[in-house]
Order: structure tokens, then C-alpha cells, then sequence
């Protein structure tokens, strides 16, 4: 089975314009990017499929310097006449296997605009330093991520909670449902092969093989990813430890109780941070756009996919009791999964979100999100149950001149009009977890169906 992923609507568009540039697929390795490309070849009369960890595939681009005798022999080997190349994709897998190959990106759009091709590549970063000249400006990317809830429920195919879901405002009708639905995907993730085992036959207890599998692909991967002894020793610590490490910023020197230091830890880090395993997401002070990442304060981990973490903590069978899933693990699960969420919406730039912090010796503050709206920046706390405290929110509220701010929880939809303990009003959009990938809409709908509150 196939699973309909948001980034198909992507690739369509691209295809239906006048002249297609290159188009390369980034995202970590298993997240779908073969499986996308390869569903997505049949809307084409002719395909040629290239794998580049397969040596006679990658011979091509060892033999040929030129695009146009490289591509006239690709069609002539696979039976294509030349000119159909207008109703015919080439699709170059593995692509950072071959310097040479991403290279020639450049004059495939140059000398061959009618040809349509897309390179995927999990660790293209550690080829792009043999690369001569990197086709910036005659290429694009299209960056692809683990499943998100939307993306679930089609996989499911749960048809009516997809409905309902793409409702805004959401009936309060579809809550229970939609609830229920979102906190079994927060258990399992969105790795495409866990939930295609879990489609199989709907246990849970299928899936840990799963899980391991895919441990074990990134932890073998350590070779590719690094480039001497001591960062693959620390990459491998950081794999099998970072999950640990969701509720807490933190510091690179000696992390994980390692006695590794600030400058080792931090290159491993950034390697496992390009490679998409983990992301390093840091914090801001601002309160207007843009909201810029304050790089020498201390950033928060986000691991690939929160299913993966759930597994590595050994706490999917308790998350199965449990109705407000965001009491788990100091209350770092469903935070970590909203951040998942917003991740995969930015399927055209590599964007991260960031978080809110205020640091006083006195009163340090933070927020869990800030999204950017037009000329401002709202406000997202995620809390436990139907209530919370908000004090950091609060905060930023007293500091910023909009009165819009929003809580993720286990509630219903519903907007409310309240004040800070300072007397500042404002007012409090409630959303349920499950509307993480619609956060955009809601905030339009927020803004443009809320009268601001008058001080006083």
C-alpha cells in the first residue's frame, strides 16, 4: 500500500510548470521519499529510475560528463525514444552517492529544461563539499518528513475524521473521535513502515521489529555521517541517548553524562542535525518578526519522530491507558509531537520553528512556540489537561503589542477573552492537539474572526 502524502501536490505543480528545474527530495532516510517519487513516476508515459548505491546505476554518471549524451544513453538502455523526453522523468536516487551527479543538476537544467528530473538524497550535506559548483538557483527542494496526523488519517483512511477535521472551526461534535484518533498516532508516529505494519493487522505489538529496524538503519549510517573515530563514537552516543533528553534544553559539553566536550559534541550535533535524525531548535527573545534564533543560548532537541521516541522510552504500553497523553515523560511527548507536526508543514524550505525565552536572574520565561503571522508573533504554550498554567505566555503577552495568544491541550475549540495577572487583556485561542497541522488556518481564522479586546 501507498500512503498520499501532502508533498504530491507539490510535485504536481511542478510538473505542470512551462520548465521544471531539478527538483531534489531532502529528508531522512526511511521517511518516503523513494516510495513518493516512485508513485509519482506513473503520472509520466516513460520513467527511468536510478539508484546510485547500486554500482551499474552509478556507473552512468562515471562514463558520461555530458548531460546529453548521458541522457541519450539512459533512453537508448531503457528502450525510450529521445524525443519523448518531454512526457518522461528521470529520477536519480541516493544522489549524494556521486558528486559528479549532483554537479551535473545544473546543465541537466541548462542544455535539457524539457526533461523532468528529481534527485532524492537522505545525507546530501556530505557530498556538497566535493561538489565543484552546487547548482544554487538552478535547482529546488522539496523537503519531505515523517507522516503528520493529516497525512495519518488518510493512510487509515478514516474519510469522515479527515472531513471533519479540515473544518474550521472544527465541530465540537468530531472532538472525542479526533482525540482518540490523534492520541493512537502520537503512540505509533509516522515512520511510513510502522504504519504500514500497523495497518497490516492493528496491533501495537507488531511494531517494536519495526522500531528497531529503523534504530539500527541510523546507527549504521554512523560511517557515512562521520568523519574520523572520535564523532563517530560521540554521533553514536548521541543517537542512543537523545531521546532522554526532550524535556530539557541543553548543553553540549558533556551531555549525556559523557565526558565529551562543548566543540565535539556540538559538530556531532550539527551532522545529526543535516542528516535529519535530530534538530536542533533554538530559542528567541524577540516579541515582533522576524523571529531570530539566538544560536549561543541553549536549544531543545527534536528527534525524528516522536514513535521512535516513544519506543525508545518504553512507554507505549502506559500511553495506551492514558487519555491526556501530554502527562508523559515531565510532559515532553505532545509538545515534541505539535513541533513534529509544524516541521512537516514546511515542505518548501528547511525553516525550524522556534521557542520563546525570557532569561532573568529573577524570572526566567518560555514558551513552548512562536509562529509568525504577517507582523506578528503569536504565542503557543502546550499544556496538560483542560487548564495549565500560563505564566510564560503571560510574559510575553505584558511585552508584545498584540493581544492573540494560543494553548494546545486536551479541550475543546474555543476562543476566550481573559487577562494576564498584570490586568493586560487578551484573548486565548484553545485548540486541541489534534489541529497542530492546521495551526496556519486557525491563526487566520483567529485574527481575522476576533474583536481585540479593550484595556481596562
Amino acid at each position: 500500500m501507498t500512503f498520499k502524502r501532502a508533498a504530491e501536490q507539490q510535485l504536481t505543480e511542478w510538473k505542470a510548470r512551462p520548465v521544471s528545474k531539478p527538483l531534489i527530495i531532502r529528508g531522512a532516510r526511511q521517511v518516503g521519499k523513494t516510495t513518493l517519487v516512485r508513485q509519482f513516476a506513473k503520472s509520466y508515459k516513460n520513467s527511468i529510475l536510478l539508484n546510485l548505491e547500486k554500482a551499474a546505476d552509478l556507473s552512468w554518471f562515471q562514463r558520461f560528463q555530458d548531460v546529453k549524451h548521458l541522457a541519450e544513453a539512459l533512453f537508448l538502455s531503457n528502450n525510450i525514444p529521445f524525443q519523448e523526453r518531454h512526457n518522461t522523468l528521470l529520477f536519480i536516487d541516493e544522489i549524494q552517492e556521486s558528486a559528479s551527479a549532483v554537479q551535473l543538476l545544473r546543465y541537466f537544467h541548462e542544455e535539457l529544461p524539457e526533461l523532468n528530473v528529481i534527485a532524492a538524497g537522505s545525507l546530501l550535506e556530505f557530498v556538497m563539499k566535493d561538489v565543484k559548483s552546487f547548482p544554487v538557483g538552478r535547482v529546488e527542494f522539496l523537503y519531505l518528513y515523517p507522516l503528520n496526523f493529516i497525512e495519518y488519517l488518510g493512510a487509515i483512511r478514516h474519510h469522515s475524521a479527515l472531513e471533519q477535521l479540515n473544518k474550521v472551526p472544527i465541530n465540537e461534535i468530531a472532538h472525542p473521535v479526533l482525540l482518540d484518533l490523534f492520541n493512537r498516532y502520537a503512540i505509533i508516529g509516522g515512520m511510513p513502515e510502522v504504519i504500514q505494519t500497523y495497518l497490516e493487522n492493528e496491533n501495537i505489538a507488531d511494531l517494536p521489529r519495526i522500531y528497531e529496524s529503523l534504530w539500527g538503519t541510523y546507527q549504521n549510517d554512523v560511517e557515512k555521517y562521520s568523519t574520523g573515530k572520535t564523532e563517530r563514537k560521540v554521533i553514536k552516543h548521541i543517537i542512543a541517548t537523545a531521546h532522554l533528553y526532550l524535556d530539557q534544553r541543553i548543553k553540549f559539553q558533556n551531555f549525556g553524562n559523557s565526558n565529551y566536550r562543548s566543540r565535539e559534541v556540538g559538530e556531532a550535533m550539527r551532522t545529526l542535525d543535516d542528516a535529519r535524525i535530530i534538530r536542533l531548535i533554538y530559542p528567541t527573545t524577540e516579541i515582533t518578526p522576524p523571529a531570530k534564533p539566538n544560536m549561543r543560548k541553549s536549544p531543545r532537541l527534536q528527534f525524528l519522530d516522536t514513535g521512535l521516541v516513544n519506543y525508545g522510552l518504553g512507554i507505549q504500553a502506559d500511553m495506551l491507558a492514558l487519555e491526556d497523553l501530554s502527562k508523559l515523560h515531565k510532559g515532553s511527548i505532545i509538545p515534541h509531537l505539535v513541533t513534529q507536526e509544524l516541521l512537516s508543514l514546511n515542505t518548501l524550505n528547511d525553516k525550524k520553528p522556534v521557542f520563546w525565552v525570557r532569561e532573568k536572574k529573577q524570572a526566567s520565561s518560555e514558551v513552548d512556540l512562536v509562529v509568525t503571522y504577517r507582523d506578528k508573533l503569536i504565542p503557543i504554550e502546550v499544556k496538560s489537561g483542560k487548564t495549565g498554567t500560563l505564566r510564560s505566555l503571560h510574559q510575553f503577552i505584558e511585552r508584545t503589542d498584540h493581544p492573540y495568544a494560543i494553548r494546545l491541550y486536551a479541550g475543546e475549540f474555543r476562543i476566550e477573552k481573559t487577562k494576564t495577572p498584570g490586568g493586560t487583556p487578551y484573548l486565548l485561542m484553545n485548540l486541541p492537539y489534534y489541529l497542530g497541522t492546521k495551526l496556519p488556518e486557525y491563526i487566520e481564522f483567529f485574527i481575522a474572526n476576533s474583536t481585540r479586546p479593550e484595556p481596562g
